[in-house]
């Protein structure tokens, strides 16, 4: 590493939120095992941290994130991908999907294989106009990684999943978002303003916030009796929260309850 080099992961932490910007504008925030790793131990910081109540994900400059840099040596027959995979996109998508915090893509560009993959992991994407999506791995001869072939057919079925896979065309913002592949369309100008909103109404939501993610993730792979299980577990964790105590106060005395996230 370059002495002095800028951090490839920018951290920021403002009223419960932390804000994790993908710093390699240079080459459209393209993806490396440092910066792979640098997202993970944000999240990972994240979970440790009681003041982190939701957790951002942009890129700097134009461009969300143009997947993995293949400047890297990826040539084909020449790079150890399935280590590559195990070792650092896994552990990114885990950090992501397993954090009991909210987590939102600000998407500003393009996002494109890897990086298409990366805001699908999250809880929710917001998207500038000029952003566009792209599984890019058929134009390389591979195949959808890093949770792409199991985020999209969830989110925009089965069918529409092959079409974007197997043909790797680019779609724009206003696609996406009739598609169900962001929650919002917003000016580019307006795209740090619109995922700040979010990020601060997140925030200030209580503990059950992270028990919803997680039984949502986990109902996609669960029959109903299991799924029911887990929420008499998650409804206890719940009920003895401290924000439970706060929201029933507030129900009765009519009064917007203070959440703390505890």
């Amino acid at each position: 590493m370059v002495i002095g080099a800028a951090p490839v992961v920018l951290t920021a932490s403002e009223a419960g939120v932390l804000t994790l910007t993908l710093n390699r504008p240079e080459v459209l925030n393209g993806l490396t095992d440092e910066v792979l790793d640098a997202v993970a131990a944000g999240c990972h910081d994240a979970a440790a941290d009681a003041a982190v109540r939701v957790v951002v994900i942009t890129g700097a400059g134009r461009g969300f994130c143009s997947g993995q840099d293949l400047r890297g040596g990826f040539e084909a027959g020449d790079a150890d991908i399935r280590g590559h995979l195990h070792e650092h996109y896994v552990p990114m998508i885990r950090a992501i999907r397993d954090l009991e915090k909210p987590v939102i893509a600000s998407v500003n560009g393009v996002a494109a294989g890897a990086g298409m993959s990366l805001a699908l992991a999250a809880d929710f994407r917001v998207a500038g106009e000029s952003a566009t999506f792209i599984q890019a791995f058929v134009r390389i001869g591979l195949v959808p990684d890093a949770g792409s072939s199991y985020f999209l057919p969830r989110l925009v079925g089965t069918a529409k999943a092959l079409e974007l896979a197997m043909l790797g065309e680019t779609i724009d913002s206003a696609e996406a978002l009739r598609l169900g592949l962001v929650h919002r369309v917003v000016p580019d100008e307006d795209l740090s303003h619109a995922t700040h909103d979010l990020a601060a109404r997140l925030a200030r939501g209580p503990r059950s916030a992270g028990l919803i993610k997680q039984l949502i993730n986990q109902s996609l792979d669960h029959d109903l009796s299991s799924q029911l299980a887990r929420e008499e577990e998650a409804q206890v964790l719940a009920a003895e929260s401290d924000d439970f105590t706060a929201g029933v106060a507030g129900f009765i005395s009519k009064r917007a309850p203070e959440f703390t996230g505890h």
